[in-house]
């Protein structure tokens, strides 16, 4: 067996055996400047367990980690916290290979590996709040339900104090540093937010009762031990905090515009409404979507209260990375936003109509009728969308104050 690979030992009785991948750089249409890693954690206590498994063509590098502390076939229990693909990938190969004496997962985690697998091996349902013994140790179980699969649970560990957290407070960032307190401030926290927003987002309210069920079971915690990105042991209080806060999606003044162009006109309506925002006491992020990933708008929105799109029309229809992105913001429901559609046209003018019925779909407040350009927009066209900004920006103010 590759022998290159080595656990790290994360407390007294856990070590991390899983893996990195240092190229991934799109994970479902989200953007992983950073790679990422795929984590899988070894308890030694009498009954050997190995909690999630790796995406599977990196099992080699999951086993020479594992076996650089004990051989892979004295692994008695195996737990699925997330049947996902990258955590389950190698699963059927680990199962056939230590041949442990149960399996276990989520009621709707059975359904999901074998639905996976096409397989007939038995997969033990484990109960919320449910407990298994190690015989040394203990782990207790917590369903997680859409957190973000159906599946998800978390597992915890008592004697070690470690929450074996699934993809909930992990990023995708490769390193081969393990822990938090090892990586630059700047990007943990800008990789945690990105994995929030193009992941977790749509699940906020599910993370909301999330954080107030842990609170009532008021676990001590030492470690939180995600499936991607590093393990959390300085900086726990403030991702649960960070979770809480991005969960609420509390108002603020900050306004997000998003277009493309094509002769320049929208892109000349967007300076002006930027300006209009700004003059008015916003904070204005302006994203031309010829430069901007649809992963990093969405970063962008998790503090927004504003969204402001601008397309030219096209073959009476929005521009494509428009579509792409607008589309892709759908998906992620983001809420309490308000906003208003502009842009430019030659012949016809669809592109304005459909992007405001795509925000009124997303349920944003639309503050005003949008704005159209003929060819080139006129100083009059300028200044209503420099109004435009003005008004944004005011009625920013008015959310944050509570007035409306």
């Amino acid at each position: 067996m590759n022998n290159t690979f080595s656990a790290v030992k994360i407390a007294d009785h856990v070590y991390w055996v899983g893996a990195i991948d240092w190229t991934l750089r799109d994970f479902h249409g989200y953007l992983t400047s950073r790679g990422t890693t795929y984590n899988a954690y070894l308890i030694l206590a009498d009954k050997i367990t190995l909690i999630d498994t790796v995406k599977a063509p990196y099992k080699d590098e999951m086993l020479s980690r594992i076996a650089s502390i004990v051989e892979p076939q004295r692994i008695t229990y195996v737990v699925s916290n997330h049947s996902e693909m990258d955590h389950s990938g190698c699963l059927p190969d680990m199962i056939e290979l230590a041949k442990p004496e149960k399996v276990f997962a989520s009621a709707m985690g059975v359904k999901a590996l074998h639905d996976h697998f096409h397989w007939d091996h038995e997969i033990i349902s484990i109960k919320d709040g449910e407990s298994v013994s190690l015989g040394n140790m203990n782990l207790r179980f917590f369903e997680t339900k859409m957190l973000h699969w159906p599946d998800s649970m978390f597992t915890y560990l008592p004697e070690e104090q470690v929450l074996f957290s699934q993809d909930g407070f992990g990023m995708h960032l490769a390193s081969s540093e393990r822990f938090d307190d090892e990586i630059s401030d700047e990007i943990l926290y800008f990789e945690a937010a990105k994995y929030y927003a193009n992941i977790i987002l749509p699940f906020s309210p599910i993370v909301t009762r999330t954080l107030d069920k842990l609170l009532k079971l008021n676990l001590p915690i030492n470690l939180i031990a995600t499936d991607h990105g590093p393990i959390w042991r300085k900086g726990i209080q403030k991702i649960v905090d960070l979770y809480a806060k991005w969960a609420r999606h509390d108002p603020s003044n900050k306004c997000v515009i998003i277009y493309d162009t094509m002769w320049q006109s929208t892109r000349k309506m967007t300076q002006a409404i930027a300006e209009g925002a700004a003059a008015a006491g916003a904070k204005v992020k302006v994203m031309p979507l010829s430069a901007s990933h649809r992963s990093d708008v969405a970063v962008e929105m998790l503090d927004a209260s504003a969204l402001l799109v601008g397309s030219p029309t096209i073959n009476t229809g929005i521009f494509p990375t428009v579509a792409d992105v607008m589309t892709y913001l759908d998906g992620l429901k983001p809420s309490n936003l308000i906003g208003a559609a502009f842009g430019s046209y030659g012949w016809s003018g669809e592109a304005v109509r459909i992007v405001e019925d795509m925000l009124a779909e997303m349920r944003v407040e639309l503050v005003e009728k949008a704005i159209s350009a003929k060819y080139v927009p006129t100083d009059g066209i300028l200044a209503q969308c420099h109004s435009l900004g003005r008004l944004v920006a005011e009625k920013l103010k008015q959310r944050c104050s509570g007035t409306t």
